[in-house]
């Protein structure tokens, strides 16, 4: 019966169905330029498109669904799909604002460690395959527990709104 307590506890996250069920992918998919997240933030405020730092080719973005608080990304402005068609200034670039990330989140957040990495290609478990991104994930010891591992939930112990807060005030500006 509907509304009848029982044993179970419950986490509700309803703004997640728009992500599970596609109603948000736009016509064309994400991997176009027209519909591509990656392409659209940058033009949106730091705010409004979760941006922590804009580079000359680079800006590092947190992630709207993170693994954990703190997880973001760094991403060439350019729609641009595998590592090896980056040019020189971006592959530098994208290697100093993965290592700023790093040092920023250890900051605000301490970490005990990180996972760096990019899925190249669908098959390789890339969301959005069309434009690259290198995802900087914080991880504590306990992160992972029976809450991912058998209800496929996670649960963040902050908001993005104050991850955003604290990542972007301790970005060194440049």
């Amino acid at each position: 019966m509907a509304g009848v307590p029982d044993e179970l506890e419950r986490l509700w996250t309803p703004h997640r169905m728009t992500y599970i069920s596609g109603a948000a992918t736009p016509d064309g998919g994400f991997d176009q330029p027209s519909g591509c997240p990656f392409c659209l933030a940058p033009r949106r405020s730091d705010e409004d498109g979760l941006i922590v730092a804009r580079g000359d080719v680079v800006y590092a973005v947190l992630n709207l669904y993170p693994y954990n608080p703190g997880h973001l990304m760094v991403c060439p402005y350019r729609h641009v799909a595998d590592y090896t068609d980056l040019s020189e200034a971006e592959t530098i670039e994208l290697g100093r604002f993965s290592q700023t990330a790093m040092t920023v989140i250890r900051s605000v957040s301490g970490p005990a460690g990180f996972n760096l990495g990019m899925n190249q290609g669908h098959v390789a478990g890339a969301g959005i395959a069309g434009h690259l991104h290198q995802h900087v994930v914080p991880r504590w010891a306990g992160d992972t527990n029976f809450m991912t591992a058998i209800a496929e939930t996670r649960v963040l112990p902050e908001t993005i709104a104050d991850s955003w807060s604290k990542v972007r005030a301790a970005w060194p500006s440049d």
